[in-house]
């Protein structure tokens, strides 16, 4: 996500890049404590609290990035080129896929370590597996990649697919999500390959 926001022009960046080296080296210093040790509830703890802080810091940078290239669009037509808006549409589009994926891996079921303990709190997802039990083994759990999956299905066919919302907060976040991807690939991306186009 640092890589993709380093991508956006600096007339569309809202915060400095050294900023987002900072937040990833405050994210990667817990899990690097929680790898060395696995067994701390205090670190688990705040590994989790940190995520769920740089989710909602990315999220908001996101917003606040596509408004300001949806202004450019609308006040400053000509004075971002066609190539500007489809890269700064293209790095919104995946940091929005990647860090919902991380926020519905962080909440569902408690998160990654309440799954691995098999603490039977509720799913906020269904997962195509866990209605066809037969054909999956028998301790099967969504990995990051059953998130990363529902992430960009849900930023792409702006509904869910195959993995289907339980929960009020699942179906919010999920709308979010779509509504983000929309303005980006519709209003940004269309408006620069239709300057591309010209």
């Amino acid at each position: 996500m640092v890589a993709l926001d380093a991508w956006l022009p600096d007339r569309v960046r809202v915060v400095p890049i050294w900023s987002w080296y900072v937040a990833a080296a405050v994210v990667l210093a817990p899990m690097a404590a929680v790898s060395a040790a696995p067994a701390s509830a205090v670190w688990l703890r705040i590994e989790r609290t940190v995520t769920l802080l740089f989710i909602a810091a990315v999220t908001a940078a996101i917003v606040v990035n596509l408004e300001v290239l949806t202004d450019a669009i609308v006040r400053h037509a000509g004075s971002v080129s066609g190539l500007s808006l489809l890269s700064s549409s293209v790095a919104i589009w995946t940091s929005n896929v990647l860090v919902f994926s991380l926020l519905y891996w962080e909440l569902d079921r408690g998160g990654p370590n309440a799954r691995a303990s098999d603490r039977g709190i509720r799913p906020d997802w269904f997962f195509a597996q866990m209605g066809t039990p037969a054909h999956v083994p028998a301790d099967w759990r969504p990995s990051f990649a059953d998130y990363l999956s529902l992430g960009f299905t849900t930023a792409t066919a702006f509904s869910p697919t195959d993995t289907m919302p339980l929960t009020s907060r699942a179906k919010l976040l999920m709308l979010v999500q779509g509504a983000i991807s929309l303005v980006a690939i519709v209003v940004v991306g269309a408006r620069a390959i239709n300057v591309l186009g010209s």
